[in-house]
């Protein structure tokens, strides 16, 4: 059987996901088969495996620092908000329906089957399984029935580090408080803490590690510093939608209520004088090089929420002259129509922001595949992009069909078109598609070109090759600041 390890935190955001990341990396440069799991995960950033499954990035990101094939497996359990107080419920890749947070909590349990099944699958790949909690243990009002913190660890008899963010401030109460909040026999499964995200002098921390230790009877296994690594995060805590500084290149992303898949556009963030800024109004548009329409998990919604503040026109008046590019629900929304005839999201027909010609209808059953092709003949400022290959995939309810002839956007093999263009308005249904090749390299050079800026020094990236480098670089990090001869006693004698 496998050996196991759980990362809890004390709060989200806590550091947990890269944690569990780095330690996936370094157990596969020690020689060992390595999976995450994460039995419960609500994001709304998803991804289709190749079983064409949908689970949460996070384990795939720590997927790829295991050196393994992201399988359903690893993320059970996913919740794709849609409201304040309801999810899509996703188990084992596929669609059970919509839930109201109540509901959800009375109906979890019956889900435990299916977590030990996929823990049991992953148990016969892989020699170390690395278990991310969510949020906090000590959440005391979601205690019953447990089945990602505590719970999960008695059920796969795993130990356990908390993770404490110092960078927020009380770390010590954070820790002391949620080992406070556990029972006997849960405590009894900690093992260590880990104080994370920590700057300056470690010599400071000393007198309050050891009065933490003493006070709680528990190691601190490690103080790890703030790290400038540069991979995806959980979607609903991530800092990148504060970053609102205008560079050479000025991409502004338009942060829908319900945004989904944000990590479409991370590639672009690598590159130097490209900003990437997340706005919510319109006073914040500017005079951007381009502006994307990302995904959206209520895209009726949401694009009401535009049209009522002001994006929609202040976007709409910038049409010809700027490049507008839409992808999944964005690319939706600049149809002629979104109509919802089965309720799916909010029911009824809605306009759209009319910039493409097409009309989309939301069905009731998700279309989820991974797909390949290639770029169209396009025209506009994007034209350099035209027969360029692409890979990525699709998660999406809406079926859209175009209300005039020709101007797909791309071409994907068996001779399915998707998406459209018009007038510098782009649209496709195809998350990753700016990962793949040189695509981001292309739009970055055009836009510069178009402003007289030389970009003669900037060169295709490869972007899988520079995500390898910043696990190896968190893999050191964590190597430096954690006792993993510690961490490799908790886990047992690994064979």
């Amino acid at each position: 059987m496998a050996k196991s390890i759980m990362i809890q935190g004390t709060m989200s955001n806590a550091g947990k996901s890269l944690i569990v990341a780095g330690l996936c990396r370094i157990f596969k440069q020690d020689g060992y088969r390595v999976a995450p799991f994460k039995s419960q995960n609500m994001a709304l950033n998803s991804y289709i495996t190749e079983e064409g499954l949908e689970m949460g990035r996070a384990q795939v990101m720590q997927a790829e620092a295991a050196g393994v094939r992201p399988v359903v497996e690893m993320n059970p359990i996913l919740l794709k908000p849609t409201n304040d107080i309801g999810s899509q419920v996703i188990v084992n890749g596929e669609v059970l329906g919509d839930m109201s947070a109540k509901d959800y909590f009375s109906y979890k349990k019956e889900l435990i089957p299916e977590i030990k099944r996929a823990y049991a699958k992953l148990e016969q790949q892989a020699d170390i399984i690395v278990i991310e909690g969510a949020g906090s243990p000590a959440e005391i009002n979601l205690k019953e029935n447990d089945i990602v913190n505590m719970g999960l660890a008695e059920l796969v008899d795993a130990p356990v580090l908390i993770v404490g963010d110092i960078d927020r401030g009380g770390v010590f109460a954070q820790l002391l408080g949620t080992l406070l909040l556990l029972e006997e026999q849960e405590k009894a499964r900690v093992k260590g803490f880990i104080i994370n995200k920590f700057r300056g002098d470690v010599s400071i921390l000393e007198p309050g590690i050891r009065m933490l230790e003493e006070k709680g009877g528990i190691p601190v296994t490690g103080v790890v510093p703030y790290m400038q690594i540069t991979l995806e995060d959980e979607d609903s805590l991530t800092t990148r939608f504060e970053t609102k500084k205008e560079a050479l290149i000025d991409i502004a992303v338009v942060r829908f209520p319900r945004i989904s898949n944000f990590t479409d556009f991370m590639v672009f963030e690598q590159y130097e004088g490209v900003s990437m800024r997340y706005i919510k109004r319109a006073e914040e548009l500017h005079e951007p090089d381009m502006i994307i329409l990302p995904g959206s998990k209520n895209t009726m919604g949401d694009l009401k929420w535009m049209r009522e503040n002001g994006l929609e026109a202040a976007i709409k008046k910038k049409v010809g002259r700027t490049p507008i590019f839409g992808i999944c629900g964005g690319y939706q929304m600049l149809g002629e129509k979104i109509c919802d005839p089965h309720s799916v999201e909010e029911g009824g027909s809605l306009r759209g922001m009319e910039l493409l010609p097409i009309e989309t209808e939301l069905a009731e059953e998700k279309i989820r595949t991974r797909v390949q092709g290639h770029i169209g003949m396009i025209t506009g400022d994007l034209e350099a992009l035209s027969q360029k290959e692409v890979s990525g995939y699709e998660i999406h309810m809406g079926r859209s069909k175009k209300t005039e002839r020709g101007q797909e956007f791309c071409l994907i093999e068996n001779e399915k078109s998707d998406g459209a263009f018009k007038n510098n308005v782009y649209g496709t249904y195809v998350h990753g598609i700016f990962d793949e090749g040189d695509i981001a390299a292309e739009i970055v050079k055009t836009l510069g070109i178009k402003k007289g800026i030389s970009m003669e020094h900037l060169s295709s990236m490869d972007y899988q090759a520079f995500k390898e480098r910043e696990y190896d670089k968190l893999a050191d990090t964590l190597r430096k600041y954690l006792d993993m001869d510690a961490i490799y006693q908790m886990l047992g004698s690994v064979e």
